[in-house]
């Protein structure tokens, strides 16, 4: 899995704490973008403490996600407050194309052998189809879950929160989990006081929406909290 961030609004966190700063001020936005540094850091920190998200929902974030499987990113469409743009199998001719190994089949010398000889022959068969001249968007019928796929995505900070607090529990399916944490990381770089919190819900709202008293994080994020 690879995951770049193609792009995001310039100065995240300043714009966010302009319009903060604009709801209750007689300016105009542009009028209060020349405000000090200081005087908007305190305003982001002002309604980020307060749990006003909706000022948020301005800052966007696009990545570029390489080699995740069709199983995550089914996943991942689920949220609906998206924009996405995943690479095509009707028009990708995707003989050659990898797929994604759970570490649980690795690690099993009899499950890997199971497991790669299913991936052969669908991949076979896959061949075998556009060579008796079947369409790609009919032979791809074929291909598993596992098959490697590219995909766009653009959130914006509110959602990504969100996404963060569902993905990033250890109760997710461990690709979108590993898929969240490197997207986490990467907005932290450019936004980092808007996500310094961001997380599973335990972490960033002091919540465990599973009730799994058994999970280290519970331990660690409800329990030992504060």
């Amino acid at each position: 899995m690879e995951v770049k961030l193609l792009s995001h609004t310039p100065d995240p966190e300043r714009l966010i704490a302009v319009a903060a700063r604009s709801c209750v001020s007689k300016r105009s936005a542009h009028e209060l973008a020349s405000e000090p540094e200081e005087v908007l850091r305190k305003s982001l920190r002002k309604v980020l403490d307060s749990g006003h998200e909706s000022v948020i929902e301005h800052a966007h974030f696009t990545f570029s996600i390489k080699g995740i499987s069709r199983a995550c990113t089914h996943q991942l469409v689920r949220h609906r407050i998206a924009s996405y743009s995943q690479q095509s199998q009707r028009h990708v001719d995707l003989r050659g194309a990898g797929f994604v190994i759970p570490e649980s089949v690795r690690k099993s010398g009899e499950a890997f052998e199971v497991f790669n000889a299913a991936m052969r022959s669908a991949a076979e068969a896959y061949s075998k189809l556009l060579e008796l001249g079947i369409p790609q968007e009919d032979a791809r019928f074929v291909l598993p879950n596992a098959t490697a796929t590219n995909i766009v995505v653009t959130m914006n900070a509110r959602e990504l929160i969100h996404f963060f607090g569902l993905r990033c529990c250890l109760k997710a399916q461990w690709e979108i989990r590993a898929l969240a944490e490197a997207m986490l990381k990467l907005v932290k770089g450019v936004a980092p006081t808007i996500f310094e919190g961001a997380g599973p819900y335990c972490l960033s709202k002091g919540i465990c929406p599973e009730r799994d008293r058994g999970c280290p994080f519970y331990e660690r994020y409800i329990l030992n909290r504060g």
